[in-house]
């Protein structure tokens, strides 16, 4: 344990559990339900409401070898090559051997996905995959309807919510396991302020960091809140410097921040082409798959062709699908283009990269368990080894839905007795200087500038001056009458700073371009020294300190295994 916290309040409030599970995604929904069904007393926590995540804005779909003639070795091979030689193969051995079933059940729960005229479900294809494999519904809204049937799963079980609730802390025992979390509920919750959850069992499942970098598809609420929480309470995070970029963002114009409007893989994967602006194919010719290749591949060579023709986007082109397959097959992508003053129907849309995905995260095993004993972490927020350098297109939600189900196994097979909390935040440990929340946009600019699609060693160097000087400037704040008032805003830019800090120590180590990480000063992969992971953990000084493995393989979580 580092004895890290953030600055708040003591809890006011107190309720107990078994598990409590923060997040309430594709993950964090399905851990709850499996949770509550093997009788344990399950609550979760959700930054705003229970169908917020990031889960309801993924447009794609869910992969798994569902369609006649694939399988689950073809879907591991395809993995496996996007990963860049990352992939823990028994991971990604689960992720698609048990992820039918998975998808199965999920349909089990109420989720409808689009059929064919025969009444299977409908596939497509998108990048780095070989066959089509990603099942999707509404066109192209399946976040959507599988946040949907969870959400009306989970109210319909009446299990215990609490929403609009920041998690801030891990708590732990005496004998430093996790005795639950403490939170703080915003607005019309159902406690007012800094209050806890105790429980033996915590299900880290809230989401990602899109939110380090100025241009993100991710939501608002994704600012690292999990990761950061983890690094406090002393867990490992591994390959967090494998930040997938999505090629093709809706791009609203140079200055433009926040959450960007996507446009689905599934797009190229039904025929889209894309072009610069005298109509040229620029990626027939990089790569086999053309504009399917995998994801990094497609976002380098969009930056590439900006790069060679001085232009601040691409364009994709689907003028050929006509008015009724945009109506039918990809609603809501031709609702966000015309709502900005696009008509894909006659124009081709203006595209470019922006912030999508972490490859890495929290470190766990195959039961989703982190390095302390009884935190487990599944979705975005974990590192399972699935996704290697680069996770391959719509691998998310099956791997959100596979290894929350198996957390909940272990959980239910353990059955943690519950603890007291050895000290509640408030009254012990070493509290972290709060940030201004004004200091979200710098954080933001620098992440973007040094850290982002193109990096190299002066940009990742200038990027950890810049995130250092924000850290000592806090600290120096904390001891005088600038200190900043614990809040939502504090805290979320506070961990905004430490993810982003861990992730740029992280990147000045990895020496070479592998997958997702596009290295401008070292463009060659290295095997020999590369192949291996960056695990991080955070010295009480809250000083980043990088390990890199002896092999490919992940170590144990636990000493004994």
């Amino acid at each position: 344990m580092t004895g890290i916290r953030l600055t708040a309040p003591a809890p006011g409030w107190a309720i107990d559990a078994d598990v409590v599970v923060v997040g309430s995604g594709v993950a964090g929904l399905t851990a709850a339900l499996r949770c509550a069904a093997a009788g344990l007393d399950t609550v979760v926590v959700t930054k705003a409401r229970l169908d917020d995540g990031s889960t309801r804005w993924a447009q794609g779909g869910i992969a798994a070898a569902l369609g006649e003639g694939d399988t689950p070795e073809q879907h591991l091979d395809d993995t496996l090559v996007a990963g860049a030689g990352l992939c823990d193969e028994e991971a990604v051995r689960t992720l698609v051997t048990e992820g039918p079933d998975a998808v199965r059940r999920l349909i089990g729960t109420g989720a409808h996905f689009d059929t064919t005229d025969s009444g299977d479900i409908a596939l497509t294809r998108e990048g780095g995959h070989h066959r089509r494999r990603i099942a999707h519904a509404g066109g192209d809204a399946t976040g959507a309807e599988i946040s949907r049937a969870l959400v009306g799963a989970v109210r319909g079980a009446a299990l215990h919510t609490i929403e609009n609730a920041l998690v801030l802390d891990l708590l732990t025992d005496a004998e430093g396991r996790t005795a639950g979390v403490s939170l703080h509920v915003m607005g019309e919750g159902q406690h007012d302020g800094v209050g806890a959850v105790r429980a033996p069992s915590v299900v880290l499942a809230t989401g990602g960091m899109g939110q380090v970098f100025s241009a993100t598809t991710n939501p608002s609420v994704s600012t690292g809140d999990g990761v950061a929480l983890a690094l406090r309470a002393g867990a490992e995070v591994s390959d967090l410097e494998f930040v997938q970029f999505h090629p093709t963002v809706l791009f609203l114009g140079a200055d433009s921040e926040g959450q960007q409007p996507l446009v689905s893989e599934a797009v190229r994967g039904e025929g889209a082409h894309l072009v610069d602006a005298d109509g040229v194919r620029f990626m027939v010719g990089q790569h086999e798959l053309a504009e399917l290749a995998p994801r990094d591949i497609v976002a380098k060579g969009i930056t590439r062709r900006m790069h060679e023709k001085g232009a601040e986007h691409m364009y994709l082109d689907a003028r050929h699908f006509g008015a009724r397959m945009w109506e039918q097959r990809f609603p809501t992508i031709l609702a966000a283009c015309r709502a900005h003053g696009i008509d894909p129907v006659t124009q081709p849309i203006p595209v470019a990269p922006a912030a999508h995905y972490a490859s890495g995260g929290v470190r766990t095993d195959l039961r989703g368990r982190t390095t302390v004993p009884g935190l487990y972490a599944c979705g975005e927020v974990a590192c399972t080894g699935v996704h290697g350098a680069n996770r391959l297109a719509s691998n998310s939600l099956l791997e959100g839905l596979v290894f929350a189900e198996r957390i909940a196994a272990d959980i239910a097979e353990a059955r943690p007795p519950r603890t007291e909390p050895a000290a509640a935040p408030g009254d012990a440990g070493a509290p972290v200087p709060l940030l201004s929340p004004e200091a979200r946009t710098a954080i933001q600019r620098t992440m973007s500038r040094g850290a982002g699609v193109l990096r190299s060693a002066d940009s990742l160097a200038t990027a950890a001056d810049e995130l250092e000087a924000l850290h000592r400037e806090a600290a120096a704040d904390a001891d005088g009458s600038k200190a900043v008032v614990p809040g939502v805003d504090a805290w979320e830019v506070t961990n905004l700073l430490l993810v982003s800090r861990v992730l740029v120590a992280a990147a000045r180590e990895r020496e070479e371009t592998r997958g997702c990480h596009w290295r401008e000063d070292r463009p060659d992969r290295d095997d020999a020294h590369g192949r291996r992971h960056l695990v991080v953990r955070i010295a009480p000084d809250r000083t980043p300190v990088v390990h890199r493995t002896e092999t490919a393989a992940f170590p144990p979580v636990r000493p004994s295994d």
